[in-house]
């Protein structure tokens, strides 16, 4: 089957066969290569005098362009990590509850039969206390750390190529 130009594949070996280039960004003189400009231009980059830029998939995942514009044919997007914010994680509650029963118990058995008590002589009031309230929320401070997380999906890694030779794709 022949190719077209500019046409990209998968490959699972590590380099690319003749006629062929790995989609690794590299610059390509636009004199040796003008059927392959007239179909890439510089939307990958290079300066569209002398040179002019394969498509960098390194590490990224093509997406299909889109009508609407979020999608723009050459345009790279994605992060590979990801630092969560307090804007960026769901709304969540921390509770912790107390009660205004008089204490009956100086320790509890465990943390989940028992509530922080009025003072007194004990601290502690049983999980079946009434009179329960929740605490101030100004009284708990915040945890976790500011380190980025993995934000890629499972993958296999693999080689893209990029046909430098084949049919000049017409339009429809």
């Amino acid at each position: 089957m022949d190719q077209y130009l500019g046409e990209i594949r998968l490959c699972a070996f590590p380099y690319a066969p003749k006629g062929w280039a790995l989609c690794n960004g590299a610059l390509l003189s636009i004199q040796q290569n003008q059927a392959l400009f007239a179909l890439l231009g510089i939307q990958y980059g290079g300066n569209g005098t002398t040179v002019f830029q394969l498509p960098d998939l390194r590490g990224r995942t093509p997406v299909h362009r889109s009508l609407d514009g979020q999608y723009v044919q050459g345009q790279p997007g994605g992060v590979e990590t990801v630092t969560l914010t307090t804007a960026t994680i769901p709304a969540h509650n921390h509770l912790f509850k107390a009660t205004t029963t008089a204490a009956t118990l100086a320790i509890p058995g465990t943390a989940s039969n028992s509530y922080l008590a009025q003072p007194g002589a004990s601290l502690f009031a049983p999980v079946n206390a009434s009179s329960i309230v929740p605490m101030d929320a100004a009284a708990s401070d915040a945890t976790g750390g500011s380190t980025p997380h993995d934000n890629m999906q499972p993958s296999l890694v693999m080689n893209y190529i990029i046909a430098l030779t084949g049919i000049f794709p017409s339009r429809n």
